[in-house]
């Protein structure tokens, strides 16, 4: 199984989080996407701030370990980790999202 992991972080942290998520080998890559606007509800209020998205590639086996990983080097007390399985992906990039995540 593979998936699409989605998680917001403030701009300046998103660098150092993608590059060690990829370098523990607990996603195959992650695309950031900078210049997001988040509108949110936090402890009865509205909050408004500049977030990064990362687009975080991985496998199945490897979530309980990345999601922990996330908990522990992520700012927010409750940081927005969504993961998507996706089925249809070429079987090229498939065998190396495997690979780049092996250990």
């Amino acid at each position: 199984m593979s998936l699409v992991v989605m998680v917001t972080i403030p701009p300046e942290r998103a660098h150092e989080l993608a590059r060690t998520l990829v370098s523990e080998r607990l996603a195959g890559s992650v695309n950031l996407l900078p210049g997001l606007q988040s509108v949110y509800r936090w402890q009865g209020d509205v909050a408004e701030d500049p977030e990064t998205l990362l687009l975080i590639k991985t496998t199945g086996e490897q979530y309980p370990e990345l999601e922990a990983r996330i908990k522990a080097l992520h700012p927010y007390e409750v940081p927005e980790i969504i993961a998507v399985q996706f089925d249809r992906a070429s079987p090229e990039f498939q065998d190396w999202l495997r690979e780049a995540v092996s250990r």
